[in-house]
């Protein structure tokens, strides 16, 4: 019974090596929405504020982006922030 366990532990042992020495998954850095988050490259183009009509009042939009870190591989996350201010309408 006792070289029984002793061959289990080993092999437990064995696959704990063999898991660690494997290669590790390649990260993924892709958003499903591009439109608020990027990876890499220069800075996004900004866009001019926008006025929106609301019906009753109107919403001047601006969207800006702005690095929010990198990547374990150097790469930089841009984000965007968006900032939205009540204006009368035209």
């Amino acid at each position: 019974m006792k070289k029984v366990c002793a061959l289990a532990a080993y092999a437990l042992a064995a696959l704990s090596l063999v898991g660690c020495g494997a290669a590790t998954i390649a990260p993924n850095y892709q958003s499903t929405n591009p439109d608020l988050m990027r990876i890499g490259g220069d800075t996004p183009g900004q866009k001019e504020p926008e006025i929106v009509n609301m019906g009753s009042y109107c919403l001047q939009v601006t969207d800006k982006w702005k690095t929010d870190g990198k990547t374990p591989d150097g790469q930089v996350i841009w984000t965007k922030d968006s900032f939205r201010k009540a204006t009368p309408c035209r």
